[in-house]
């Protein structure tokens, strides 16, 4: 006998075009946004928005800090309900100082975009996709701390959740594709536990739990400030983005 303990939805809208606009908007497969972005200027010397076009990915760049997918909760919490998510579309943020000092910790990824990242891969984007690129360029002298590298994620999430306010409001009849996971109980079947071990020691590696959005980060609790305690996570809150890893 099965049991659905809880069912997600998610719903995918295909993007065939980016392009700059002065608001965030979403018209049929087109996505447009904005070329500004809100920062501290006593901390950044800039923070550019670029679009890298489909197979145009011979590029330089700062350092990946993240690729980040564009999805949103439309109904219910992280793990069920209905979630939008735009595909063909996704965020990169890169990072370094005026001198050309790289926001990393162990190992840094500046260079030539298609040598540097290894496209059509789970948790990166496809060839056929378009990377918008945010490039955050501290001013000289900044002490490297957890404070600094959680701000830098907190401007670029602020960038991208217009983004998601604009994906809650599409027409679900609509959607491109729907796929319908549930997290199921089969009486006399074994109990099975994937044990997923996360880093958390501060400034790049670090994680968040349950942010309000699905891959997000504000209202995201970090695995340090939980003292690396074991996490229980349902298949579906996985799924559903409940762990933005900053690494």
């Amino acid at each position: 006998m099965k049991k659905v303990q809880r069912e997600l939805r998610i719903k995918a809208y295909h993007m065939t075009s980016v392009e700059f606009s002065e608001t965030s908007a979403i018209n049929e497969h087109t996505l447009s946004i904005p070329t500004s972005v809100d920062y501290d200027d006593s901390l950044f010397e800039d923070v550019s928005i670029n679009i890298i076009r489909p197979r145009e990915h011979d590029v330089k760049i700062n350092t990946i800090m993240d690729i980040v997918p564009i999805s949103t909760k439309v109904l219910g919490r992280l793990g069920e309900g209905i979630t939008h998510t735009l595909t063909g579309a996704y965020v990169m943020i890169t990072g370094a100082d005026t001198d050309g000092v790289q926001m990393h910790e162990f190992g840094s990824s500046e260079g030539i975009l298609s040598e540097q990242l290894v496209l059509n891969r789970a948790g990166s984007p496809g060839s056929d996709d378009y990377i918008i690129h945010v490039d955050m360029i501290l001013k000289p002298n900044q002490s490297y701390t957890r404070e600094l590298a959680t701000t830098m994620f907190k401007v670029s999430d602020d960038y991208i959740q217009p983004i998601r306010e604009k994906l809650k409001l599409l027409n679900g009849r609509e959607a491109d594709e729907v796929h319908i996971f549930e997290d199921k109980v089969r009486d006399g079947k074994p109990k099975v536990a994937i044990v997923k071990q996360i880093a958390g020691q501060g400034a790049m590696y670090d994680n968040l739990l349950f942010p309000g959005e699905p891959s997000g980060f504000a209202g995201g609790l970090s695995i340090i400030d939980l003292n690396n305690m074991p996490v229980l996570l349902s298949p579906n809150e996985y799924r559903d983005g409940a762990i933005r890893a900053m690494v």
